[in-house]
């Protein structure tokens, strides 16, 4: 086991570890209901997930409604509405990380959901696409509700149960992915409505909200006045000088990157394919889903391992499968091969996320997670953003297939940068 190193200042700088873990004996004790807060947001986090993911191929259907017609003009619009509410996230995320610190994560996590629920239902009765993208850009600014189910997550569970823990989050996360888009899809075409699953998304979340006052439990000590709990500037400085999280701070923006660039023309891709069927959203939704299917199948094994074998090896072998999983898609002109390398990307993916929170949990003190989770969350949203937006431009400049060739190659870019940045750390004792 490698040396204990205290924590970095106790007034304005995060509790960091730089390149060791803490050991089991001198962090924090985990919650004594840690298994039950685990699973109660496992199925908070999947019906988040599962609502807000119904929207996602039906969204660039939905933009003639909203007065964009040309083909262009749809391509460019889907990839900014994809990252609009990312963007503004990105910068909101880190205050809300550091107040769920001071005042507790599951608070976050209710004024979350109750911001979204609000704002997905203004979008359905948005008039054209600037009054649907103003609500979007409002929606990122109350964002956060995966950062603090980290956060919670992180800050309840024993250390050595943090990669377990995370991937089974993850799978929550995964599994509403996967349900949600077919869900969607199939509520439209079965309505003839686009605006439909953005009214049944809002009352899925406000189902969310209660399940998550009744059954989520957080023992959370609130920190004195005066205790000198740090800003979200001088953490921002701490995470710059600290060498492993930075390093970790571009892995997840980059791995989001790389994921979110072909989500706003998936649609488009399977459309070209197939033609103007008449289930083409449930089409859609199944190659949008099959992703998560293959995601949860490999996320809570990938997360396991983790703590196991280890977190850059992890990252190595997800990183690589990516790559050589998504450059084939832009050369495929069959919708089932599609799918087919669709389900193996899923594969590889699951293992990012939860493998690179849990090596920032294992960086920091238990009682600054909030804040560190905060930033890093900035990362994925900032991922979140200019993945589509990227997406969206490269597919209306270049065309669909470019957009994988770019994704293919910004996968390899960062296996690069985890082989070279990211450090190792000893495996913790066993459960």
């Amino acid at each position: 086991m490698a040396d204990q190193k205290a924590p970095i200042g106790e007034a304005n700088t995060p509790a960091v570890v730089d390149a060791a873990p803490l050991p089991a004996a001198a962090a924090p004790s985990a919650a004594a209901n840690w298994r039950h807060t685990l699973w109660a947001m496992v199925a908070i986090q999947f019906v988040m997930t599962m609502a807000f993911s119904m929207l996602t191929p039906i969204m660039p259907l939905f933009l003639p409604e909203l007065g964009v017609t040309t083909p262009a003009a749809i391509d460019l619009w889907a990839g900014i509405l994809g990252g609009s509410t990312s963007f503004v996230a990105a910068f909101a995320s880190p205050l809300w990380g550091t107040i769920a610190d001071r005042h507790g994560r599951k608070l976050m996590l209710l004024r979350s959901s109750i911001a979204i629920g609000f704002f997905t239902a203004l979008m359905g009765v948005a008039q054209d696409v600037w009054q649907f993208f103003g609500v979007r850009a409002l929606m990122g600014l109350f964002a956060g509700f995966s950062s603090s189910a980290i956060a919670l997550v992180a800050s309840q569970v024993p250390e050595s149960r943090l990669g377990f823990s995370l991937g089974w989050l993850s799978t929550g996360q995964l599994v509403g992915s996967l349900v949600g888009p077919i869900v969607g899809g199939a509520l439209a075409d079965l309505t003839g409505s686009y605006r439909v699953p953005f009214f049944c998304t809002s009352g899925t979340i406000i189902l969310s909200v209660g399940l998550a006052w009744l059954i989520v439990h957080e023992e959370f000590v609130r920190p004195q006045k005066g205790s000198g709990r740090r800003s979200t500037v001088s953490g921002l400085i701490a995470l710059a000088t600290t060498p492993a999280l930075m390093a970790l701070f571009f892995v997840l923006l980059m791995a989001q990157f790389g994921v979110r660039t072909v989500q706003p023309i998936v649609t488009l891709y399977v459309k070209d394919m197939v033609g103007n069927e008449p289930n083409i959203a449930t089409l859609a939704g199944v190659a949008f889903s099959v992703t998560g299917l293959a995601d949860v199948i490999a996320s809570p094994f990938l997360g396991k391992r983790s703590d196991r074998i280890g977190y850059r090896r992890v990252l190595l072998i997800s990183l690589a499968g990516a790559a050589l999983m998504t450059l084939p898609q832009a050369f495929t002109d069959n919708y089932w091969l599609f799918v087919g390398e669709r389900f193996g990307v899923g594969m590889f993916v699951g293992g990012l996320l939860p493998t690179a929170n849990a090596l920032v949990g294992r960086l920091v003190a238990r009682s600054d997670r909030g804040a560190v989770y905060g930033m890093t969350s900035s990362a994925m949203f900032m991922g979140n953003s200019l993945g589509p937006l990227s997406g969206g431009a490269i597919a209306a400049s270049f065309g669909l297939s470019w957009v994988f060739v770019m994704t293919a190659a910004v996968m390899a870019l960062n296996l690069v940068w985890v082989y070279y940045r990211v450090p190792e750390l000893a495996t913790p004792p066993g459960p």
